[in-house]
């Protein structure tokens, strides 16, 4: 009697992964690949969103730094102002004919006026003084037009209160009274570069 053969059987094939056929090692090896490009593209976005995310936040906080105190700043601007003007009203001539306590009061009061101006610029304010400059609304509030044919139109010709920077921007325009009536500023520009005709 014969025996059978031990021929195998298709569902044994389909059970046993080992004898079933390999998947072809290039195509694995690609697949590979791309899921490797597409995890280093998300961790170099992700590096990129944290670099700008830490550059915002040093910047917000420098910001907030250099700009927390404008709100106290702007309040003390009214006793600059105050102390400026307490100053001026005083001449020469009757600093002159003071007698000593009175001269020392307005020494003493020249310090204060000198400390504080200090002690703002050392918090990043700055006075600025646009006398004779070009008006710029930016930087300037015309509080009047002054008929001055003497300079240039829009020149500033009165400073009635100067104006304070905080960092890079204005924390007080300038009030000032800009000239009207001369030459506008780009003509008189142009005639001082215009040479002159020789005889």
């Amino acid at each position: 009697m014969d025996q059978p053969t031990n021929s195998p059987d298709p569902k044994d094939a389909a059970a046993d992964p080992a004898a079933a056929p390999a998947e072809p090692a290039a195509d694995r090896t690609a697949a590979l690949a791309r899921e490797a490009a597409e995890l280093k593209d998300r961790v170099l976005r992700t590096l990129a969103e944290m670099e700008n995310l830490r550059r915002r936040t040093e910047r917000e906080i420098s910001d907030t730094r250099q700009y927390a105190v404008a709100s106290f700043a702007r309040d003390l601007l009214a006793v600059a102002d105050n102390m400026e003007r307490a100053l001026k009203t005083l001449s020469a001539d009757f600093r002159d004919q003071a007698d000593p306590v009175v001269k020392s009061h307005i020494e003493g009061v020249e310090l204060t006026e000198r400390e504080l101006i200090k002690v703002m610029e050392k918090h990043g304010i700055k006075k600025f003084d646009p006398q004779g400059q070009k008006f710029d609304p930016n930087l300037h509030q015309a509080m009047m037009q002054v008929p001055d044919p003497s300079v240039p139109d829009g020149t500033v010709v009165q400073v009635m209160a100067p104006g304070y920077m905080i960092g890079e921007r204005v924390l007080r325009p300038a009030l000032v009274g800009v000239a009207k009536g001369g030459p506008k500023a780009g003509a008189a520009v142009a005639n001082e570069n215009t040479p002159t005709a020789q005889a």
